[in-house]
């Protein structure tokens, strides 16, 4: 049994594993030298060679016990025929998007669209620098591949009309999550045998909407998941209130961003915990990261937990402050064994 998967079952809730999300990134030189020469980031993404190589990069530098592939939440708009772009100093840009073609789409053809996902997650897992590691496939959650399908870029806090239509809301939810569910099922076929759903935008939901938005089709994908007997960590990014996300979608971990306070998500959830530390203090110094990370690793001392950060690692990141926090992380799981 793999490190992560020890805490995320319970077998040893003293053991702290860590990996990264965007460990596999635009901090690391020897990506930046293959982003250089593919300007394309969809085509990356879909580019089976380099997926594996960008994929395995964290891995050959640091002691991390999983990989995550490289990938986006936005293939599965792609799949679906909806164009897909990331323009420079904006983020993603998406074209224009059929209801009528969404409801009426080709299973057969999605897959198609996104086999290259598929091969790369094959490749990777062939490969030796996975024994006893994780790999974690992942989607977006119903929520947040409906705004950006709708709203066509990363929203601006405020929504546009279309998002006070809730009998379209609730209809589109229902049909993404097929395709989202296919996604997570074509994944582990493939070989990753961990799923993070990742729900930037759920934050943006108001309290009476959580139910219909957020819980009820993500419980969906999350009881999906652990039907083929894989673990699912959910990510919430800036939810209201994580034990009542929790308590209503049941992962099997729940992975915390940094603007939660860490000794109530302690005090308050039973299920292994993910995460929350804030990304910028990989951009500060030695003793400055070293207090952060014991403070979390104290924290959740006598708690499953998976080390990680509450959002992406940052381009500007110095790669040896990331050596680091690895270094924390397992000085402190030797002391504790």
């Amino acid at each position: 049994m793999t490190p992560l998967r020890k805490v995320i079952y319970k077998k040893d809730k003293f053991a702290k594993p860590i990996w990264l999300m965007r460990q596999a990134g635009r901090y690391l030189p020897e990506f930046r030298k293959i982003r250089k020469k593919n300007t394309n980031f969809v085509k990356l993404c879909l580019n089976v060679k380099n997926v594996k190589n960008i994929t395995l990069q964290p891995l050959k530098r640091y002691d991390l016990d999983a990989a995550i592939i490289f990938s986006d939440i936005l293939m599965v708009p792609l799949g679906l025929g909806q164009s897909v772009e990331f323009k420079k100093n904006f983020g993603p840009f998406l074209g224009p998007v059929s209801i009528d073609g969404i409801k009426n789409y080709d299973n057969r053809l999605f897959k198609k669209k996104l086999d290259p996902v598929y091969k790369s997650i094959r490749n990777v897992k062939r490969d030796k620098l996975l024994k006893n590691k994780d790999l974690i496939g992942f989607v977006g959650g119903p929520w947040t591949t409906l705004v950006y399908m709708l709203n066509k870029s990363s929203p601006k806090v405020k929504l546009g009309k279309i998002f006070s239509d809730k009998l379209l809301i609730k209809d589109l939810l229902k049909y993404i999550s097929n395709y989202l569910t296919l996604h997570i099922q074509s994944q582990i076929k493939s070989g990753v045998n961990t799923i993070q759903i990742f729900d930037s935008w759920a934050g943006l939901v108001e309290d009476k909407n959580l139910h219909e938005y957020i819980y009820k089709p993500t419980r969906k994908l999350v009881e999906f998941t652990k039907s083929l007997k894989t673990p699912c960590i959910c990510f919430p990014r800036n939810i209201k209130n994580y034990t009542q996300y929790t308590n209503n979608v049941k992962p099997d971990v729940i992975s915390i961003d940094y603007n939660v306070n860490p000794n109530e998500i302690a005090k308050n959830i039973n299920i292994p915990i993910q995460g929350g530390m804030n990304p910028k203090i990989l951009l500060s110094n030695k003793k400055n990261l070293e207090k952060h990370t014991n403070t979390y690793l104290r924290i959740f001392e006598a708690h499953p937990y998976i080390f990680n950060l509450g959002h992406g690692v940052l381009p500007q990141t110095d790669p040896s402050m990331v050596q680091y926090l690895i270094k924390l992380v397992r000085k402190f799981n030797e002391r504790s064994s």
